[in-house]
């Protein structure tokens, strides 16, 4: 647990935005991470769309647009993106 804005906050559990927070209707998920000695809000996601990452051809074509095999920053959206995409996981398993 760590302290954002005076509210306990988990680190690196990505979370979907909800109805009345700041940010709300322009992406879709939020993950705080320590940034340094600061813990930063990283928002992602189109909240238009929906993640087809069971589709083989869909999730190649997303991670080679993305640069996904050197995203290694997690204050990045990039970084992020690139891990709801990997096949592994479920997003609910991550979310």
């Amino acid at each position: 647990m760590a302290e954002y804005q005076g509210k306990k906050v988990t680190l690196d559990k990505p979370t979907r935005v909800t109805k009345g927070e700041p940010g709300y209707g322009r992406k879709k998920f939020k993950v705080y991470v320590k940034d340094g000695d600061k813990v930063k809000k990283v928002m992602f996601g189109d909240p238009n769309l929906s993640i087809k990452r069971f589709s083989d051809a869909k999730r190649k074509s997303f991670r080679a647009r993305h640069k996904c095999d050197t995203a290694k920053d997690k204050t990045k959206a990039r970084y992020w993106s690139c891990k709801m995409w990997e096949k592994t996981k479920k997003v609910s398993d991550i979310v």
